[in-house]
């Protein structure tokens, strides 16, 4: 399946990468990790917690690795449902 995601902190393509994301997934280019807040379609600073899903918990560090339920990637495809 081809998608457009980029990584969240240097912009980098994650196109070589296959959906759904591993939760333990990084960068390549900038060692980021991948399965974090930032990289969700439902990130939005403009939210409280900057989260668009209303019964998200908060999670304080939006650049760290998540045990997330759902994490929808900006690309469209889901990243995980552990």
């Amino acid at each position: 399946m081809s998608h457009s995601l980029v990584c969240w902190r240097c912009g980098a393509s994650l196109a070589a990468l296959s959906l759904p994301l591993r939760r333990l997934e990084v960068c390549k280019a900038c060692n980021a990790e991948l399965h974090v807040c930032k990289m969700c379609v439902e990130y939005d600073t403009s939210y409280a917690k900057h989260c668009k899903e209303p019964t998200a918990e908060e999670v304080s560090k939006k650049g760290r690795g998540q045990f997330l339920r759902s994490l929808q990637a900006e690309g469209g495809g889901l990243c995980c449902e552990e």
